[in-house]
């Protein structure tokens, strides 16, 4: 016995309720073998998939009720896929990955800013100053984030791997 202890699995945790790239993070999951679940308040209905992997939550409606399940859980050795700033920042704070659906990979050195944008965007909002939201999901958008996922995914096995070899071993 080498005294290691087995680092834990990688699962994928999805907000699911609006993410438009499902059925990506499904192909690339199961090519890395990797669990996903999908997390929902049921707002917007989601169909089971049928796949053995994908494991389908649903939590009670309310705000951040989704957030909260999926930040209570993941771990280092897991990645969330999410739209939601702060979300994204809590999952960093748990030493996890976080990759928003455009394929912006969220880390402790642009999560800040981007919070403090929010903010801001919130706030000119609520003085009707300004309107919109994020621009209309394109190819591009689905392109970039196979891209970041499977650079994430990847970075992550390794990362694992490096956490299973006990200190002093090579």
């Amino acid at each position: 016995m080498s005294g290691a202890s087995p680092a834990p699995a990688s699962t994928v945790y999805v907000d699911a309720d609006a993410c438009p790239v499902r059925e990506e993070i499904y192909r690339v999951a199961h090519r890395f073998s990797l669990p996903v679940v999908l997390v929902t308040n049921g707002s917007r209905p989601i169909r089971p998939t049928g796949l053995p992997f994908v494991r389908m939550v649903l939590v009670e409606d309310g705000a951040d009720r989704a957030d909260d399940w999926i930040a209570e859980r993941i771990g280092p050795a897991d990645l969330c896929v999410t739209s939601d700033i702060p979300l994204a920042a809590r999952c960093l704070g748990a030493g996890a990955r976080a990759l928003a659906p455009n394929g912006t990979v969220w880390s402790n050195d642009n999560i800040g800013a981007k919070l403090a944008g929010r903010a801001i965007s919130a706030h000119l909002r609520e003085l009707g100053l300004a309107s919109g939201g994020p621009p209309p999901f394109s190819r591009q958008h689905r392109a970039a984030f196979l891209n970041a996922l499977d650079a994430e995914l990847t970075a992550l096995r390794r990362s694992v791997a490096r956490s299973r070899i006990a200190p002093g071993q090579s």
